[in-house]
């Protein structure tokens, strides 16, 4: 396999029953449709063994599939010693990624996000405005032309907790916990020993760190559907987020970051449609 443009983390807990289904679905879409070299890793966050046994098999049959056909593209499988969390599980499986890789990623394991959809944010990374932003992320916005399917408790619960968000660090996403996010490889590395977030909120740590860093962000809208099965439990997970994201802000606001170095290879384009995340402190 060539070096990967991107390496995608795929964390999985207990998803024996449709982690296979959404692995076969990611061989084929790229099977059939060109792209960049892609490396795929599913971390098994200390599954339960009936549900590692499934997961592991179906990476290794993604793999067999892509080596008979040759194609630059590459499953693998990484186990954690424990449950520690989705976020735990993203960063172990960046710290396995390929150290060239020019994008690091992530993609949930339930399937919400097409392999389809998927392909189309790796396309446009590859593309001029994927060229002049670091952050590409999808964002489940209803709109036209885009579907989104999800029930009415979880769309209330998502914008309370977008707002809560956005008054306490002023990052002007509409959807910060979208279950894809691609992020310049250069810019990421310097940020693992940093990040601490264990579940949830690793994508908010994360976003704030980079607005730091002063990257360019762009949220995409994308499809997107629940097929129910979320580990989520509806109120109480939701308190528990609203109260780490006070105790999230008040550990950034103690944090000090070195001084970014931007890659000289990556200059700013005053056309680009992203938007700056700026340098500010939160």
């Amino acid at each position: 396999m060539d070096q990967p443009f991107i390496s995608v983390v795929i964390p999985a807990y207990n998803e024996g029953q449709r982690l296979p289904r959404f692995v076969g679905e990611l061989t084929r879409v790229f099977l059939e449709r060109p792209s960049p070299p892609v490396q795929f890793t599913v971390v098994d966050d200390g599954s339960a063994p009936e549900h590692s046994t499934l997961q592991r098999a179906c990476v290794e049959e993604a793999q067999g599939r892509l080596a008979a056909k040759g194609a630059p593209h590459r499953f693998t499988y990484v186990a954690a010693p424990r449950n520690q969390g989705k976020g735990s599980a993203i960063r172990l499986g960046w710290r396995s990624a390929p150290p060239g890789s020019t994008w690091l990623a992530f993609l949930d394991a339930d399937g919400a996000i097409s392999a389809e959809e998927f392909h189309r944010l790796v396309e446009l990374a590859t593309s001029p405005t994927g060229r002049d932003v670091d952050v590409i992320a999808g964002s489940r916005i209803l709109m036209a032309g885009r579907r989104v399917v999800r029930n009415l408790h979880r769309h209330l619960q998502g914008r309370i907790f977008a707002t809560l968000t956005d008054s306490n660090f002023g990052l002007h996403f509409y959807d910060t916990q979208c279950g894809v996010k691609l992020i310049r490889g250069a810019l990421l590395r310097p940020l693992l020993d940093v990040l601490r977030e264990e579940r949830w909120l690793l994508d908010i740590e994360l976003l704030v760190l980079l607005k730091r860093q002063g990257a360019r962000a762009l949220e995409v809208p994308i499809d997107w559907e629940d097929f129910g099965g979320s580990k989520v439990i509806p109120g109480l997970d939701g308190l528990r987020m609203f109260w780490g994201l006070l105790q999230l802000r008040r550990r950034l606001e103690r944090l000090s970051l070195p001084a970014p170095t931007a890659p000289e290879s990556l200059p700013a384009s005053e056309s680009s449609p992203a938007g700056v995340m700026g340098s500010d402190r939160q």
